[in-house]
């Protein structure tokens, strides 16, 4: 099997990873692809066959969904040909830019867990299209790769004790730490988590910021008995994050400017 390209010509225009498009089916797929037809998707992969037949595998909008079908689930990721997609890009449009809003945290160590309760918050709420919602929890090795996903900026959410009063929100633009800094596979630390992503791949990253909480609560995990649940300023913060991050999104799809550091939000 060859290389799989990295776009397809559709009707003059490009198609890649990150290309909106609407689906038309052909009259011979099957029932569950026809109830598709005339929904917008986009192009998650370019897939090449046996017989060397290329396909677009793409993840439906508004699908709820659809941060699975990004990880491969079945279900949530779905197969059409080129001829069966309509581009929604203009001729000599590039793919849009894509922005990945991972929740970092351990929803056992009390206000640890504010990073997935944002993410599950947001799921409520209608996603731009080439935004990818996706709660990473404590697995610091899947969000480094996924960082190397081809994302044009990444917003990590996640409690980030800087001494200001609980329920407090920043914006903050990490440093990485020097080139000669050993990255841990295993930890979860937006720093360390940036460290790996450089060493795995070329050591180019996309844009990164981090939506920070004050916890009232930290844990660290050498405790006897776990907690679940945030405490009450760490509660309250969610629901103001929430339009914090789809601002912040709106800002980054745009490649406009992002303060580099401060505070977001007052407790």
């Amino acid at each position: 099997m060859s290389d799989r390209p990295r776009t397809v010509l559709v009707d003059g225009v490009p198609v890649g990873r990150g290309s909106r498009v609407r689906l038309r089916p052909s009259r011979r797929a099957d029932i569950l692809d026809l109830a598709l037809t005339g929904r917008e998707a986009e192009v998650d992969a370019i897939e090449e066959d046996l017989e060397g037949q290329l396909h677009l595998a793409v993840l439906v909008r508004d699908d709820p969904g659809r941060d699975l079908g990004a990880s491969g689930k079945i279900g949530h990721r779905f197969f059409f040909t080129p001829e069966e997609v309509e581009p929604l890009e203009p001729r000599g449009g590039g793919a849009p830019p894509r922005v990945l809003v991972a929740g970092i945290g351990n929803m056992f160590l009390a206000d640890d867990g504010f990073g997935p309760e944002v993410v599950a918050a947001l799921r409520e709420r209608p996603t731009p299209p080439g935004v990818h919602l996706v709660d990473f929890g404590i697995r610091g090795m899947d969000l480094a790769y996924r960082l190397l996903d081809g994302y044009s900026a990444a917003l990590l959410v996640d409690a980030a004790p800087r001494g200001e009063r609980p329920g407090t929100l920043s914006v903050i633009e990490p440093d990485l730490p020097p080139e000669t800094a050993m990255p841990e596979a295993h930890a979860m630390d937006p720093v360390r988590v940036l460290a790996l992503a450089r060493r795995l791949g070329d050591g180019t990253l996309p844009r990164v910021l981090v939506l920070g909480c004050e916890p009232e609560v930290r844990m660290t995990g050498e405790e006897p008995d776990v907690v679940v649940g945030l405490s009450v300023p760490v509660t309250e913060a969610v629901s103001r994050a929430v339009p914090l991050v789809e601002s912040l999104v709106a800002e980054l799809l745009e490649q406009t400017s992002v303060p580099d550091a401060g505070k977001a939000a007052a407790p």
